[in-house]
């Protein structure tokens, strides 16, 4: 009985909204954009394969990381080249959209981000500077 008790007090409460009480670096999730940046999330269709690629340019080195609103597989390359090794991988804050956060450490460049496996026919993405 005091085990149950303790569980059940243990379990989160059920969230009443999604993606009102986001950390600064994520605060332009719910705003739309055109194109993958930091500030606002953009939505892009995959293709039959269940995935997408699009490029990001970065301005300034420093930990990078892509938000996705569902699972999937994240890469990041610079150009046409092989896929960068990710420094982490975490799910997105609770009662928050975001089921996925991958970081990568960046340089000024052009980078092809590639994200697969998805479950949808559309995934919204954003870039989070940290």
């Amino acid at each position: 009985m005091f085990l149950t008790a303790l569980a059940l007090s243990l379990t989160p409460a059920p969230c009443r909204t999604y993606d009102a009480a986001l950390p600064p670096q994520l605060r332009g999730w719910p705003r739309a954009g055109r194109t993958l940046d930091t500030g606002h999330a953009v939505t892009l269709n995959a293709g039959r394969d269940h995935s997408l690629a699009t490029t990001v340019r970065i301005r300034k080195a420093g930990t990078f990381g892509v938000a996705l609103d569902q699972s999937g597989w994240i890469d990041v390359a610079r150009g046409r080249g092989k896929p960068l090794r990710f420094s982490s991988e975490a799910h997105g804050p609770r009662c928050s959209t975001i089921q996925k956060i991958v970081r990568y450490r960046l340089q000024p460049g052009t980078y092809r981000v590639s994200v697969s496996r998805l479950k949808g026919t559309r995934a919204r993405l954003m870039l989070v500077r940290y």
